[in-house]
């Protein structure tokens, strides 16, 4: 399982996908209209990591994190 973290405004609980790549977790949270607003504009870190790639491979207890645009001043 790896455990995938919202930041920000989105406004999410933390939840546990059992998956074995990103894209298995970008496919599972497509699935929730309010998190799937949120995929394609913001960035992702794996472990603290910042990813651009979707063919990454995950472990049992990794961190997937998602990051929205912020602006402030």
């Amino acid at each position: 399982m790896v455990t995938v973290e919202f930041l920000g405004p989105i406004g999410k609980e933390p939840m546990e996908i059992d998956a074995k790549t990103l894209a298995e977790v970008a496919a599972r949270l497509g699935e929730d209209p309010e998190i799937a607003k949120w995929l394609e504009q913001s960035a992702v870190a794996v472990n603290d990591t910042m990813v651009k790639r979707l063919d990454i491979e995950l472990r049992d207890g990794d961190r997937v994190s998602l990051l929205p645009p912020v602006c402030g001043g």
